[in-house]
């Protein structure tokens, strides 16, 4: 673990700068896509619960708004984006692009998948992400999405844009409560949502 901690902080520094040379070109305030997936795959490495999780392949459920636009081209380059990276902590991954049919139907989209991540694209009420924390209370299961304001409301993992870097914030209670375990290390490079 030593050893993967040693590559992983000097990749998120060296992605953090590659990001704050490009934020003067930055046009929105989220983190593209392309580097969310980026980032993603190399937090889900450090988590201790993944295997177990997992098993044999890291299945990821991508979900999206049927009827907003922007929910599915998102959810649609984050597919991809994710679908390029290489294994996830040394395992196999698949990507499935899911529609909301709402929080309790989700939740057992996840079981019955066998989901070891779940990104959810844009579009999300606050309201809807609250439900949706609620739903997979006690899941095992890595949640995360695009916008900071997500951990706020219950997802595991969000990201955000900080002077033109991107920040990872994690919402702990909500990590443990869905049995996501990181490291200290790991998360000094985050910020944590008591």
């Amino acid at each position: 673990m030593v050893l993967k901690l040693r590559f992983l902080v000097p990749a998120l520094v060296l992605l953090a700068s590659w990001w704050g040379a490009m934020g003067a070109l930055a046009q929105g305030s989220e983190v593209p896509v392309s580097v969310q997936a980026e980032l993603l795959a190399k937090v889900a490495a450090y988590d201790r619960n993944l295997g177990g999780r997992a098993g044999d392949q890291v299945r990821t459920l991508i979900v999206f708004k049927p009827h907003v636009p922007e929910s599915v081209r998102t959810a649609e380059r984050f597919k991809d984006a994710f679908a390029s990276q290489g294994p996830v902590a040394g395992l196999p991954h698949v990507e499935e692009a899911t529609a909301w049919e709402g929080p309790a139907a989700f939740a057992e989209t996840c079981k019955a998948r066998r989901a070891a991540i779940v990104y959810l694209s844009a579009g999300f009420t606050d309201e809807e992400l609250v439900a949706l924390a609620q739903a997979l209370d006690g899941h095992d299961l890595l949640t995360a999405s695009g916008t900071a304001g997500a951990a706020q409301h219950g997802v595991v993992l969000g990201f955000d844009l900080v002077s033109g870097k991107p920040k990872l914030v994690i919402h702990l209670p909500r990590a443990s409560r869905q049995h996501v375990s990181l490291s200290a290390a790991v998360l000094q490079l985050m910020t944590v949502l008591p």
